[in-house]
């Protein structure tokens, strides 16, 4: 599997390289991969369906400067920035991903697995897609299918202003069980450790040793244009 540090400097660029990764997989043109990249700038990633008024202060991130921005796979709207590590898989959509739910249960216990040994600690799958520790989510995860392959993305909490958080992101229009209806101070954790640790978990539990040969910057410029920089994509629910 190829691997790559990909951190690029734009918040619709970082979400444009998974679609545009996805893309190239199932054109034939690369191989399944597993991204990592660091964001240095805060943003909010709506899911694919959510409704900006449902998901988002929208004041407060006009205020502060922070963009709202819609990621093309489905979950909830999260707050992206500095203390956020995200990963980012192409895989063949294929045995035992040939669906959304067996994809979910596949891919969680590999890191539900590599996460545990690395942290020391028992993280569980919680909800639909999340891992946590003592039932404090610290990891929220989706996907795009396409008819080969899918995309299949997480943001891991490491060091992330949740206070900011509180003020970016109402309380959801949809809460998993194991919530309670906790607040996103008394809801979420930080893992609290080097990325490197976190990065070198995935890789290896993964097996993803090879560089990624190319970087479709072409298709990535493209979808920032055409796409993740538009009103009509990003205000479109």
């Amino acid at each position: 599997m190829n691997y790559s540090e990909l951190t690029l400097a734009t918040p619709e660029e970082n979400l444009a390289c998974d679609e545009a990764l996805l893309d190239l997989c199932e054109e034939g043109l690369a191989g399944e991969s597993l991204r990592v990249w660091e964001p240095s700038e805060y943003f909010v990633a709506l899911g694919y369906a959510n409704k900006v008024s449902d998901e988002v202060h929208r004041s407060f991130c006009e205020f502060r400067g922070i963009p709202i921005l819609r990621r093309c796979t489905g979950g909830g709207a999260v707050l992206q920035g500095p203390g956020v590590l995200n990963y980012s898989l192409i895989l063949s959509a294929e045995g035992e991903l040939h669906n959304i739910p067996a994809t979910n249960n596949f891919i969680l216990k590999h890191h539900q697995s590599a996460l545990s040994a690395a942290l020391h600690a028992p993280v569980t799958i919680q909800g639909h897609t999340d891992l946590a520790i003592g039932g404090l989510k610290f990891s929220g995860n989706s996907q795009r299918r396409k008819k080969h392959f899918l995309l299949f993305h997480g943001s891991i909490l490491m060091h992330l202003d949740i206070e900011l958080v509180e003020k970016t992101l109402p309380f959801p229009s949809r809460e998993p069980d194991y919530r309670v209806g906790r607040s996103h101070s008394d809801f979420l954790m930080n893992l609290k450790v080097r990325s490197e640790l976190i990065k070198d978990a995935l890789r290896n539990s993964w097996k993803a040793s090879e560089p990624l040969a190319q970087i479709p910057e072409e298709r990535i410029a493209f979808l920032v244009r055409e796409k993740y920089s538009q009103p009509e994509w990003n205000d479109k629910f």
